[in-house]
């Protein structure tokens, strides 16, 4: 679980409702015509946009946020270096007996021990690469569109209410509720819009961001096992992924381990 995603979810909704008590009260905030307007419409108009087969994915997408874990880019550094070390010891068919924890780096080095050659590897991990990206962009897209789509609605809304204020200005009981409408869409909708589904669709685009990276890193390290290269090596030149502090600890770490051993 993501932790982050969590607590700035708990915080924003929280707080938002807690000014909301400490205002009207949260029952003077509820308005169903109000909700029916934007959450139907964002529905439909997404409905319109994406064929059924892709919404249905939708909740998991959200849940991806949420729960979504990725391994770090050092531990799957520390995989391939393993593995590159046991290449050089026992060849690559030795690597049969390795449990690799990644499925995508399972494929690679799978191909690896079946003689594919180094090029072909690199050509069929970068369709797959490509693929989830494809994935992860359609999914991300969609929460973008009901971003879009919530304060849309939140001023047709508004709209609405604004004129079925003013075709009953006759009627001074009726202004209340027609400014209610009015008012309280275009809150809806900017809610929506910048407490949940903006910050989703960023987490999942840093997600996609991160995953990407590990998979092209993952692709190096495969190709490089492939052609033989030598473990210092394969390290020097994957520790390149890392961000200049974290490749600092890492290489660190590695000089340790090599001086126990």
């Amino acid at each position: 679980m993501d932790l982050a995603s969590l607590f700035g979810f708990i915080v924003a909704w929280g707080l938002i409702l807690v000014s909301l008590a400490m205002g009207a009260g949260i029952i003077g905030y509820w308005n169903l015509p109000s909700i029916v307007i934007v959450f139907g419409g964002c529905i439909g108009s997404v409905m319109m946009k994406y064929p059924f087969s892709q919404l249905k994915g939708l909740i998991k997408v959200m849940k991806n946020a949420f729960f979504k874990k990725l391994d770090s880019s050092e531990e799957i550094i520390n995989t391939i270096l393993l593995l590159a070390i046991e290449a050089k010891k026992t060849g690559i068919l030795g690597l049969e007996r390795v449990k690799v924890p990644q499925p995508f780096l399972q494929k690679g080095i799978q191909l690896a021990i079946d003689g594919v050659e180094p090029e072909l590897i690199a050509s069929i991990m970068r369709i797959e690469l490509a693929t989830m990206e494809e994935r992860h962009e359609s999914g991300r897209s969609m929460l973008e569109s009901f971003a879009e789509y919530a304060p849309a609605y939140g001023m047709i809304g508004t709209l609405i209410g604004l004129v079925d204020m003013l075709t009953k200005m006759d009627d001074p009981k009726s202004v209340g509720p027609g400014m209610a409408v009015a008012i309280l869409t275009t809150l809806y909708g900017a809610l929506l819009a910048n407490a949940l589904f903006l910050p989703l669709a960023g987490k999942l685009q840093h997600y996609a961001e991160v995953e990407s990276l590990q998979k092209r890193l993952i692709i190096n390290g495969v190709l490089s096992i492939a052609q033989g290269d030598h473990p210092a090596v394969i390290q020097e030149r994957l520790s390149s992924y890392l961000d200049p502090q974290r490749r600092e600890l890492f290489q660190e770490r590695q000089e340790r381990k090599r001086r126990k051993a």
